[in-house]
């Protein structure tokens, strides 16, 4: 897998009965364990490329993903998300909320995809 491995004690893909349970991802480079520079629109398009290769390992892409959720932590950064979201989601909306990301991170994306 081509994505940045995970920074806890977490699997970043588990598949379960043909569900993929994918942990929330940052805008963190594979190669350096950074995050992207750019601000969010550079980490949205970084989360959503390690996103593409985990679900590529597991022989899906975007269209097997059922739930996506959506970390901010800046919600007026809602509407440069949801521009990049839907290069790659054409019909799967995420769900929003507003929390605390590690490494100063400003968006996550977890997703199930089946």
């Amino acid at each position: 897998m081509k994505g940045p491995g995970a920074i806890g004690p977490y699997s970043q893909a588990v598949l379960v009965d043909w569900n993929i349970y994918i942990s929330g991802q940052i805008g963190m480079d594979s190669s350096s364990g950074k995050l992207v520079p750019g601000g969010v629109a550079a980490e949205t398009k970084q989360v959503l490329t390690n996103m593409g290769e985990i679900l590529k390992a597991a022989g899906c892409d975007f269209t097997n993903v059922g739930k996506a959720t959506v970390l901010l932590a800046d919600m007026s950064d809602l509407n440069t998300v949801n521009k990049i979201y839907k290069e790659c989601f054409k019909s799967n909306f995420p769900a929003y909320q507003v929390a605390a990301l590690p490494k100063g991170a400003g968006i996550e994306i977890e997703a199930v995809a089946v």
